[in-house]
């Protein structure tokens, strides 16, 4: 079976490893290749466990910039939803 696997860099340097189609499989390592083999280990536990799972066809990565949003518009938007402040 092949595994779509994002890897990612966190604030602290460690490398950070996903595999977004199961759910609850990550880990994080120092160096790229202990990464690789930790996350292959994730994966074959989480097969032990979950025998019948399907797998959806990897697509890619799209990287999104989202501009920054006020809290006056978070509020806004919360007290529209029904949401209110606490005091």
């Amino acid at each position: 079976m092949r595994f779509g696997v994002v890897i990612e860099r966190d604030e602290d340097g460690y490398y950070v490893a996903t595999v977004p189609s199961l759910p609850g499989s990550h880990t994080q390592a120092r160096s790229l290749d202990e990464l690789i083999e930790r996350i292959r280990e994730a994966i074959e536990l989480y097969l032990e466990v979950e025998k019948d799972i399907e797998v959806g066809e990897f697509i890619g990565c799209k990287w999104l910039k989202l501009r920054p949003v006020k809290a006056e518009m978070v509020i806004k938007v919360l007290n529209k939803l029904g949401f209110q402040k606490m005091r």
